[in-house]
């Protein structure tokens, strides 16, 4: 039963909810690992929805639900160690807020029906809002109430799109349910002119949530105030499964013979995105908002790889995964260097190099790795956008899209070599555990592989995923 992808989180969260911590912590790590497990039973055909009006086995959410899983299995093990180390209080619900958050992004991974995935989506805002108030500080609050409020609007605006969307039935007189996957085999009945406003209305909504620019302004302070667990999966994690809502409604409007019309939208939306990163990230004193701003660049990429289309789609599809995997290391990092320092401020920590050298190998290869440098995946991703724009003809934008990757190298790269150069006073209040840095490792270690080497499954996935937009890897 393809349901108990979601179902499986949902019984643990409730179980280590009320749980000793220590009994928790071994419900969490067995609940990740059972959960990649059926995850890729799922992948490989051998799970059927039990309710296919609702949910389905969509590439692209296949592929989400993939990466989703597998990095929440090495960020769970992770948190064993971190939990331990912190002495957080309510560790209970912190643990079941976890598990509450994968079961909603896997359930927004499977929704084929569009108020499902609403749902779905309006749910991680939810369950995942305690783990960013789990420090119970006056910033986190602000962080909190800004991440629910923003997000909820947006999330209102998509519902609203989503009606739009339905009105495009009535009026186009379509009579199918209403999921996507029959939404698209009659898309060029539906009304164009309301099917263009859901877009608006849907890109905005989960663009919101997604982090893309103007709309991001939650996503600094969230990710900055969360345990750096937390934080791993709102960039590596949460982020994807908001592009996926504007991805499927995309998709429809690509079938519906109006795809020039949201690409050119989603190359304008996600240049502006990373303008923004690039101009934060200027002289950021706190290195954690650092990251965070870097994940808006970052889908700010994404947004403009599938507007461009073609070889760029790959490109994009390919970014998604290999972001996940190196954000994900890079908020691990970041947690063992504020364990080690005691502070996000950039201009207090220093000769990381020295002091903290685990650490410092990991996040100083995860920093190279999100700047696009051989021999991690985002190089090759960052490499096939260009290209992809340059075929189609898009030089004004591809020109700005390299401008901001080197204005987004630049600001990073000051930040990065002070804290792993710079001579300090500052203390190191930890020592350095295996169990907080093995995990950061495997998962650049992953990103390199697949640069090397993509499994012939997990190709097919992605190709599967793009064709239905006009994505090759020779387009």
């Amino acid at each position: 039963m393809l349901e108990l992808v979601f179902i499986l989180p949902i019984l643990a969260g409730i179980m280590a909810s009320f749980l000793p911590a220590q009994l928790g912590r071994g419900v969490l790590l067995v609940a990740a690992l059972l959960h990649l497990q059926i995850t890729a039973m799922a992948w490989l055909g051998k799970l059927d929805p039990s309710l296919p009006a609702y949910f389905s086995t969509a590439p692209e959410g296949m592929l989400v639900l993939l990466v989703t899983s597998f990095i929440f299995l090495f960020i769970s093990i992770y948190a064993v160690s971190y939990m331990k180390e912190t002495q957080m209080d309510n560790e209970p619900i912190f643990i079941g807020c976890m598990l509450f958050f994968l079961a909603t992004m896997s359930m927004v991974a499977l929704a084929d029906h569009l108020i499902v995935l609403w749902i779905a989506i309006e749910a991680t805002t939810l369950v995942s809002a305690p783990l960013i108030f789990l420090n119970r500080s006056k910033a986190a609050l602000e962080a909190t109430w800004k991440y629910v409020l923003i997000c909820s609007v947006g999330i209102a605006l998509a519902l609203l799109g989503s009606f739009f969307i339905t009105l495009s039935m009535d009026l186009g007189n379509v009579h199918v349910p209403l999921t996507f996957s029959s939404l698209v085999a009659v898309a060029s009945q539906l009304d164009a002119i309301w099917l263009k406003a859901g877009f608006i209305f849907v890109l905005i909504g989960y663009g919101t949530k997604m982090g893309l620019a103007p709309m991001h302004t939650w996503l600094p302070d969230a990710h900055s105030q969360a345990p750096s667990p937390a934080s791993a999966l709102l960039s590596g994690a949460l982020l994807n499964c908001a592009f996926l809502g504007v991805y499927k409604v995309h998709t429809l409007m690509y079938a519906a013979g109006m795809g020039d019309y949201s690409s050119n939208v989603l190359i304008v939306f996600g240049l502006i995105s990373m303008v923004i990163a690039g101009i934060f990230i200027l002289n950021q004193p706190d290195y954690k908002r650092m990251l965070a701003y870097s994940s808006i660049e970052n889908m700010g990429i994404i947004a403009f790889g599938v507007g461009i289309g073609g070889l760029a789609t790959y490109g994009a599809m390919l970014h998604l995964i290999h972001h996940s995997l190196i954000k994900s290391s890079l908020f691990l990092s970041a947690g063992n260097i504020l364990l080690g320092y005691g502070t996000k401020l950039v201009n207090k920590i220093g000769n990381m190099a020295k002091l903290f050298p685990k650490s410092f190998g990991t996040f100083f290869a995860g920093f190279a790795g999100i700047s696009g440098f051989p021999p991690f995946g985002i190089f090759i991703s960052e490499l096939l956008i260009i290209i992809g724009a340059f075929r189609t003809g898009h030089y004004v934008s591809v020109s700005i899209f390299i401008f901001c990757l080197i204005l987004i190298f630049a600001g990073a790269s000051r930040i990065v070599m002070r804290m792993s150069f710079a001579a300090t006073d500052q203390p190191v209040l930890v020592e350095e555990k295996m169990m907080r840095v093995v995990p950061s490792f495997i998962l650049l270690l992953t990103s390199l592989v697949l640069c090397v080497w993509l499994p012939e499954d997990l190709y097919q996935t992605i190709i599967n995923a793009i064709s239905v937009i006009g994505g090759a890897v020779n387009g």
